[in-house]
């Protein structure tokens, strides 16, 4: 298997092109105003959030949530727009979203119109 930091970075990519269609698809056509709201689900503190909501509503399996704490204790370098926890968590939610991509892109297509749904509320 993949280590976490290797995972969490494909999961950075992979959840990022999720949210862009999703944004396009809502019709947005102005670069900086996709750039904007894209942050919305993406950054650090929007990760962290969706993570705390997904555990919350205890949408995620043993497995998963062994992955993310997998992902969670990685060492790596933190951002300065990040306190600890909240890289940590992000970290977690990233490498998640990596392992799915690679082992279950049905599970990863679930927790993905979950977020985008709970978002729309």
């Amino acid at each position: 298997m993949h280590s976490p930091l290797v995972l969490a970075y494909l999961g950075d990519a992979v959840y990022e092109l999720y949210i862009r269609e999703y944004l396009i698809n809502k019709n947005i056509c102005k670069v900086n105003n996709l750039q904007r709201e894209s942050i919305n689900y993406v950054s650090g503190k929007a990760q962290r959030k969706t993570l705390e909501n997904l555990i919350d509503q205890n949408l995620l399996s043993e497995k998963e949530k062994e992955i993310i704490t997998w992902g969670r204790n990685a060492k790596g370098r933190i951002s300065k727009n990040n306190d600890i926890v909240t890289y940590r968590l992000s970290t977690g939610f990233e490498c998640l979203i990596g392992y799915l991509y690679l082992h279950d892109k049905k599970r990863l297509n679930v927790i993905i119109t979950s977020i985008l749904k709970e978002n729309n509320k």
